[in-house]
């Protein structure tokens, strides 16, 4: 056998199928676009699927390429010598082209003449029929004709040979393996066991059949070929291992984590574990951020993923004795040294992803000392009390308090010989959700499922791009609770015409509102939806009359009401651009909302924009506004549409057709909203606020048109009143505030001072009792803020000599508590901190501070008199 390198083997690959007719179609994001139902792409043919369910394919019917996929579905797996959270699937495709005799073929020369495989050393395993489809006998012979032994042809059942969904296309698979100069373990020996005298290559899956929902088989008329092999595996066993880490796509890594960390790969079975997986978890985390979709930790979806696989590689590299920067050192080195030329994306992003994953261990660690700790204690409590696993309740707390995702807490429970209670962990995260929506009000109720048994012939087109009215019969008519033919006064319901004037919300755009007129009443469209099979939904109230199913109507958008979203829409494909050009190509679009009052944009980038950028990126669009630049809208395949350069949002699932508007020179997008005719109908652009929604994730609000000048009108007539409060006019204003802010700092300094004096002339009242031949000063002092208490407790502490200080303060209906102890009582065991972290409950407060000095807060004065009363006796209980 050949040995490679990664990039070798990655560039074999796609020679050895380009030589033959195939186009390499290249790898798609990481992040799943979510029509497969899952976050990431998990396999090499998920993101062909829609071809090998019949779609035409752009690039034609031979495809290859090299695919990254993400699977955490055997994490726990991760860190023996195979198994990976990112890993990459080698694969060729035939959609509807050459079938099994050309892929038994050139699989055959692929393991034979480029990989250097003998023949005797081959076996290969076939479908063995079932009382649904006949024995594979075709792809058997196909097998032995491209040179494998008869001898080495196994027939296995349908769980070790058959691919297929639940319905659709199906059929056979055909595994190819290695066969070792090994005994066989056994009579029953065959590829499949885990002995090691077989070790597995990569599969054919032949789509022949078509299931039926009622579970029979017809052939199809088209028949596909999907081919996948793994690279990580395949790497390592043509180099002569069967540990993935001893490859060029780890070695550097591990060579690194060793001279960093003083441990041996393999010396220790728990040091080596760690090692893998920090190194496996470092390179999906990289992956993910240096992605096309750039990734970035959250607390739902993929990002929440991210965030527990950095999280647990994190507390391995603990468990080594390395550090944020040694964490960091690792990903460079998989950028630099290990994917450069196969990623270069991660080259490109290289700033951006150490920049984000630095941040994100940076959380972790603020946090993990302190929640090690509660783990050890919530562990330590519940072996006392006998229990087998961890509450729920205390996994949540965990999760809550100290960002211990529940994978995390689940494995070092498992670790210490226990389990989790999961389900008492989902519980106490409902509940937490329960009440924060508690006064919220719902929803209205979701009437779109009755729907779902309506033909499938009947859909909706919209036809309002350039009309807002239009006379159609009411196709189908739905209550609250089911379909029905005819609705009356005061109902709520939702109509559905074959074509419509009205846009659904999507895309971002809130849906339009309006009237549907028929000769027997009047229905107020509330909102636009689009329903499930193509559908559009007109949801609303009939307002008088009766509506029926059949009847010709009258549907009028409310024009006002669109003009506004309209301007809002076009005003945030300026803002994007300008944007863009303000802060650079690494803000990328991550969703946005437009409705009639406002418009909301929000955008992945790693730190609040200036008060010069927000003024920047305004006048920018202002500008392209005054410009009054034509906006024109070309619909074209989706193919050509990104030839053009056009920006689309990642992730939006776009059909063969797209329309892509284009303001000026300016802006090009994918859009399928509704948009003015040019800038200049926008009026006016001004942005409200910018903030963070989440890590690496900020927002800009803003509004256009006659609402600029409402905002500005609404700040003139604050600016009037303002003036009338302090006597001054409008141009004055700032000066005269200047004034009053300086009469009121110097009237709140007297007052602070008169205060401290009064304090300070109490503090020769503070009750002095003495335990264990140390002064215990405790003192009640109120209406003092925690500033000035420290004060009074400087000057009691100089005037005491040596002792312990301890002042509460009744304040603004809260508690203010400080506590001091001199060197000498220290010496002999008193300890500020601890003494105020005993106290604080009792006045519903907490807190805790140095062995000298401690400070806390609390919710209730009332029990201020029996917290001081306990002073003395905790004080006792800590001396020597």
């Amino acid at each position: 056998m050949k040995k490679y390198t990664a990039n070798e083997l990655r560039n074999a690959w796609k020679k050895f199928y380009t030589d033959r007719g195939h186009v390499d179609c290249g790898a798609v994001s990481l992040v799943s676009d979510g029509s497969t139902g899952v976050l990431f792409n998990v396999a090499g043919m998920q993101p062909l699927m829609p071809y090998l369910l019949g779609k035409k394919h752009p690039l034609g019917t031979r495809l290859c390429n090299v695919q990254g996929c993400i699977r955490t579905i055997d994490i726990d797996s991760v860190g023996d010598k195979s198994h990976g959270t990112f890993f990459e699937m080698m694969g060729s495709w035939s959609l509807g082209d050459y079938f099994k005799e050309d892929r038994c073929k050139w699989s055959y020369e692929l393991l034979t003449e480029v990989f250097g495989f003998d023949r005797d050393h081959l076996a290969a395993t076939v479908f063995a029929g079932d009382e649904n489809a006949p024995r594979d006998e075709e792809g058997a012979q196909c097998r032995i004709k491209s040179g494998f032994k008869p001898e080495n042809i196994y027939y296995l059942p349908k769980e070790d040979n058959w691919w297929g969904l639940e319905f659709g296309p199906c059929g056979p698979d055909s595994e190819m393996f290695y066969v070792a100069d090994v005994p066989p373990c056994g009579p029953d020996c065959k590829p499949g066991c885990h002995c090691g005298k077989y070790t597995e290559i990569g599969n054919d899956v032949f789509m022949q059949y078509e299931k039926h929902q009622d579970g029979t088989l017809t052939p199809l008329e088209k028949k596909n070929v999907d081919t996948g092999w793994g690279l990580e595996r395949n790497l390592a066993f043509l180099n002569g291992t069967d540990d993935v880490y001893k490859t060029d796509v780890h070695a550097p890594v591990i060579t690194y984590i060793e001279e960093s960390s003083g441990k041996k790969y393999e010396e220790d079975e728990k040091l080596t574990k760690s090692m893998r997986i920090l190194a496996d978890h470092t390179r999906t985390a990289v992956m993910l951020i240096g992605d096309e979709a750039k990734l970035v930790p959250g607390n739902t979806g993929a990002g929440y993923v991210l965030r527990r696989l950095i999280r647990r590689g994190v507390r391995h590299a603990r468990n080594l004795g390395l550090d944020k920067n040694n964490i960091l050192n690792i990903a460079a080195t998989y950028i630099d040294r290990v994917y450069s030329e196969a990623y270069p994306n991660l080259v490109k992003n290289r700033e951006f992803v150490l920049k984000e994953l630095s941040k994100e261990i940076e959380r972790f660690e603020s946090t993990l000392e302190n929640g090690m700790k509660e783990f050890r204690k919530i562990l330590d409590r519940s072996r006392e009390a006998g229990l087998k696993n961890i509450e729920g309740k205390d996994a949540f707390y965990l999760y809550d308090t100290f960002g211990f995702p529940l994978e995390l807490t689940v494995e070092m429970a498992r670790e210490e010989g226990l389990s989790v209670d999961e389900e008492g962990f989902k519980a106490a995260m409902e509940q937490q959700k329960q009440t924060a929506r508690a006064g919220s009000a719902f929803a209205q109720k979701d009437t779109s499922s009755v729907f779902d048994d309506l033909d499938a012939s009947i859909v909706s087109e919209f036809i309002g791009y350039y009309k807002l009215s239009a006379e159609q019969e009411i196709i189908a008519l739905a209550d609250e609770n089911a379909l029905t033919g005819s609705v009356g006064e005061g109902v709520r319901a939702t109509l559905i015409t074959a074509q419509t004037p009205f846009y659904a919300t999507m895309g971002g755009q809130k849906g339009d509102t309006g009237i549907i007129k028929t000769s027997t009443g009047v229905f107020n469209v509330e909102e636009t939806i689009k329903l499930a099979g193509g559908r559009i939904g007109h949801t609303g109230v009939v307002e008088s009359g009766t509506i029926e199913k059949g009847q010709k109507a009258e549907l009028k958008v409310n024009a006002e009401k669109r003009a506004s979203t309209c301007r809002n829409h076009s005003a945030t494909h300026l803002l994007q651009a300008a944007l863009r050009e303000v802060v650079g190509s690494d803000a990328h679009q991550q969703g946005s909302y437009q409705d009639t009052e406002r418009t909301r944009f929000d955008f992945s980038y790693g730190k609040a924009l200036t008060k010069e950028e927000i003024e920047r990126v305004e006048d920018i669009v202002n500008e392209k506004i005054a410009e009054n630049l034509p906006v024109i809208t070309d619909v074209m395949g989706i193919e050509e549409a990104k030839k053009t350069g056009a920006m689309a949002l990642f992730g939006e699932k776009y059909g063969d057709t797209v329309r892509v508007v284009k303001m000026g020179d300016f802006s090009k997008e994918l859009c399928g909203g509704t948009h003015v005719i040019n800038t200049g109908a926008i009026g006016a652009f001004k942005i409200l606020s910018e903030s963070g929604i989440a890590a690496g994730i900020r927002r800009i609000e803003g509004i256009t048109g006659k609402a600029v000048t409402e905002y500005y009108k609404n700040i003139e007539k604050e600016l009037i009143e303002a003036a009338k409060l302090l006597k001054t006019d409008p141009a004055n204003l700032l000066n005269r505030a200047g004034q009053v802010m300086s009469e009121i700092k110097s009237l709140s300094s007297e007052n602070e001072k008169l205060k401290s004096q009064l304090a300070n002339a109490k503090a020769g009242d503070a009750a002095q009792t003495e335990v264990k031949g140390v002064k215990v000063f405790t003192m009640r002092v109120d209406d003092v803020e925690m500033n000035e208490l420290r004060n009074i407790g400087d000057d009691l502490k100089t005037k005491a000599g040596e002792g312990v200080i301890f002042i509460a303060s009744a304040c603004s209906g809260r508690v203010n508590l400080l506590a001091m102890a001199t060197d000498g009582a220290v010496a002999m065991g008193a300890h500020a901190g601890n003494l105020i972290k005993e106290l604080a409950p009792i006045v519903n407060g907490g807190g805790g501070g140095r062995p000298n000095m401690a400070q806390a807060g609390g919710k209730d004065p009332s029990k201020i008199d029996e917290l001081m009363s306990g002073v003395a006796s905790v004080v006792e209980k800590q001396l020597k």
